[in-house]
C-alpha cells in the first residue's frame, strides 16, 4: 500500500510540475532587432502586386502575390514558389521577385497560414497544415503554367520549411530547391546562440512540456503560444509576433540531415557572409556532411535580410534558379 501511495505522490508531483511548465514556462520577447526590420524600410512597395487568393482544401483563402511574367500563363517555362521567412508575409519577397519576374519567371509568394492575410495570425490547426497548403498551391500553380517548370525557394525558417517540403512527396514537383540563409534548426551547426538568438525566443519550459504531452499523444494544448520575434511596435499590425506551438514545428525543418538526404529535387544554398542569425562558415561543411554535391554560397558583407533585397544577392540567387 505504502509503494502505491509513493506512486501516486510521485504521478501527482510530476503532474504539477509538467502542468506549471505548460502553463507558466513562458519567455519576454527579444527587444526589437533593427537589422531585421530596419532593411525594408529602403524597399520600395509602390508597385508590389496586389493580393489574390488560392482556396486551400478546407476552403480557407490563403493570400498569395503574384509577380507574372511577361508570357502567356499556359507559355510561362518557370514559375518560382517563394516562402518568406519567420513572422514575415509574402510581400517580404517583392525585391527578389521583380528580379525573378524580369528574368522570364513567374513567382507566387504566399502568406503562409498563421501569417499575414492567410488564416488566423501566428496559429493553425494542424501540425501538417503547411505542407497540404503547399499542396493545394502546387496544384494551383500547375493548373495556371501546365509547361513550367516549378523552382522552390525558402528564406530563413522558409528555408527550412522548404528543405523540409522537398524530403516529402511533393518535393518531386520541383525541378530545384533554392535555400536561402536557410534556419536549418536550433541543433544544426549553423545556428547561433542554439534555441535562442537575438530575434527569437522560445518558451522552452513550454516546449518540453508540450513535446512530452506531444510523445503521449496529447495534442490539446498545442495552440499555446511557444515562440516570440524581437519585432518592432510599429510593426506588430503586420507581422506575427508569436507563434504556438504547432505553427513553430511545422514552419521549418526538424531534421536537417534527414531532409538534406532525402531531398527529391537537386539543392542549392546561399548565405550572406555576416549573417546575423546563422553563422556563415558552417554551413558548407554541415550541407557536405550529408550532400557534398550540393553548392554552397557564401555572399561576402551581406547580413540575413540583405540576401532578399541586395542586388549582389539577389543575382545569385536568381542565377541559382537556373
Amino acid at each position: 500500500m505504502r509503494t502505491l501511495i509513493g506512486i501516486a505522490i510521485t504521478l501527482l508531483v510530476l503532474a504539477c510540475v509538467l502542468g506549471g511548465m505548460i502553463a507558466f514556462g513562458t519567455s519576454a520577447a527579444p527587444p526589437p532587432m533593427a537589422s531585421i526590420g530596419n532593411p525594408f524600410s529602403n524597399v520600395d512597395y509602390s508597385d508590389l502586386p496586389p493580393l489574390t487568393r488560392i482556396t486551400a482544401r478546407d476552403g480557407v483563402p490563403l493570400a498569395v502575390r503574384v509577380w507574372k511574367a511577361d508570357a502567356a500563363p499556359a507559355d510561362v517555362r518557370r514559375v518560382v514558389v517563394a516562402i518568406h521567412g519567420s513572422s514575415a508575409m509574402g510581400a517580404s519577397m517583392h525585391s527578389l521577385a521583380k528580379e525573378l519576374r524580369d528574368a522570364d519567371t513567374a513567382v507566387y509568394a504566399p502568406d503562409m497560414r498563421g501569417h499575414g492575410d492567410s488564416g488566423r495570425r501566428g496559429d493553425i490547426d494542424y501540425r501538417t497544415q503547411l505542407d497540404d497548403d503547399l499542396a493545394d498551391l502546387v496544384a494551383a500553380v500547375r493548373a495556371a503554367h501546365p509547361k513550367a517548370k516549378l523552382i522552390l525557394l525558402g528564406f530563413s525558417s522558409g528555408g527550412g520549411f522548404a528543405l523540409h517540403s522537398a524530403a516529402t512527396p511533393l518535393g518531386g514537383e520541383f525541378a530545384r530547391t533554392v535555400l536561402v540563409s536557410p534556419m536549418l534548426g536550433p541543433r544544426a551547426p549553423t545556428a547561433r546562440g542554439g534555441f535562442s538568438n537575438a530575434w527569437a525566443q522560445p518558451y522552452l519550459p513550454r516546449i518540453i512540456g508540450l513535446v512530452i504531452l506531444n510523445r503521449a499523444g496529447i495534442h490539446a494544448f498545442d495552440y499555446l503560444p511557444s515562440l516570440a520575434f524581437g519585432i518592432a511596435p510599429e510593426n506588430a499590425g503586420r507581422l506575427t509576433g508569436v507563434y504556438s506551438f504547432r505553427l513553430m514545428m511545422a514552419f521549418g525543418t526538424m531534421d536537417y540531415a534527414a531532409d538534406l538526404k532525402n531531398a527529391k529535387s537537386p539543392l542549392a544554398v546561399l548565405v550572406g557572409g555576416e549573417d546575423e542569425l546563422f553563422d556563415a562558415s558552417k554551413f558548407e561543411p554541415t550541407v557536405h556532411a550529408v550532400r557534398p554535391e550540393v553548392p554552397v554560397s557564401v555572399v561576402s558583407g551581406l547580413g540575413h535580410i540583405s540576401m532578399t533585397i541586395d542586388p549582389r544577392a539577389i543575382s545569385a540567387i536568381v542565377a541559382a534558379t537556373r
